[in-house]
């Protein structure tokens, strides 16, 4: 991704046009470009969930990119491959499935070419030098500059890059597992597809210096909740995700950094992640301009080592 230029922190779109309306998406949009980001998320399958129209996501963004006439400012990543949220046990990673999802999401964005094309999911069945052909020929054919994976487990892609490596080819430029400051209860997130940060990847990641661009970099809000004494205004499912007692010691630990560096929670959450040995862009994904406004004021936060071991300490 070396000639791309993200901004530090990205923005995630999942409900722009959906949860947030168009004016208040189009507002925050602007808001992120004027102070400074570049670096714009989404997916085909975002707000698929909710009952209406279909990728409501990828189309405000192509909306707001064609009325602001400032697509050659953006980073933009989305991500294709996703299984039917009705079938989520199917993978669709076919060449036909791939290509299918990513024409469409270049007509709903309304652009010739994809920054960074993501696979949203893996299929262990299917040979990487099959998914990897069909990305080459996206590539050769100008329809995207690179491609990542999310929610591969390390040996995939390991597979995948040491493939490419042998063959030639360009290799996955990204990955983007979900990771953050908290520690996660994987069993409890219910969908055994997500991938999460563990110290396997994080170790392939600093062995290759493999790009991060983690979801729900947040831990969504549980740290600022805390902080409120509002834990429980977390939904139920982020109550099981983050219910872990050693998520109360690093919320210590983090406000005791957060004293002696004069940062706020949220800056040291997100520059936990910024601060890491290998490239990593924080996906985060504000509803309203002070939430988004908060979030950036980390864009340049660098914690040492050491704060980092202290905030994971027990």
């Amino acid at each position: 991704m070396n000639n791309l230029h993200p901004s530090p922190i990205c923005l995630g779109t999942a409900d722009l046009g959906s949860a947030v309306n168009r004016t208040d998406s189009f507002t925050l949009l602007d808001a992120y470009l004027d102070l400074g980001g570049n670096f714009l998320d989404t997916a085909k399958v975002y707000a698929d969930w909710l009952p209406g129209e279909r990728s409501t996501s990828e189309k405000l963004l192509g909306e707001w990119m064609r009325l602001r006439r400032n697509r050659q400012r953006i980073v933009l990543a989305t991500k294709g491959a996703h299984p039917d949220l009705a079938a989520m046990h199917l993978p669709r990673l076919s060449r036909a499935e791939i290509e299918a999802d990513l024409h469409a999401s270049l007509r709903h964005l309304q652009t010739d070419i994809i920054d960074l094309y993501w696979l949203h999911r893996d299929d262990p069945a299917r040979p990487v030098e099959d998914i990897l052909a069909t990305l080459h020929e996206a590539v050769r054919a100008g329809k995207i500059r690179y491609f990542g994976c999310s929610n591969w487990r390390v040996e995939r892609i390991r597979l995948a890059n040491d493939y490419a490596a042998a063959h030639g080819l360009q290799s996955f430029a990204a990955n983007q597992p979900m990771w953050n400051m908290a520690v996660v209860d994987a069993q409890a997130i219910g969908d055994p597809t997500i991938v999460v940060m563990d110290d396997e990847l994080w170790n392939y990641h600093q062995e290759i210096h493999l790009t991060a661009i983690p979801f729900s970099a947040s831990a969504n809000g549980l740290f600022q909740k805390l902080e409120k004494g509002a834990f429980t205004s977390l939904n139920t499912l982020h109550q099981k995700v983050y219910s872990h007692p050693a998520n109360l010691v690093r919320f210590e630990h983090s406000r005791q950094v957060a004293a002696r560096r004069g940062l706020t929670i949220t800056q040291v959450v997100l520059g936990y992640l910024l601060s890491q040995p290998f490239p990593t862009h924080p996906i985060v994904g504000p509803k309203r301009l002070d939430q988004l406004r908060d979030c950036l004021t980390a864009a340049h936060v660098h914690l040492e080592e050491s704060e980092i071991s202290f905030i994971r300490s027990e």
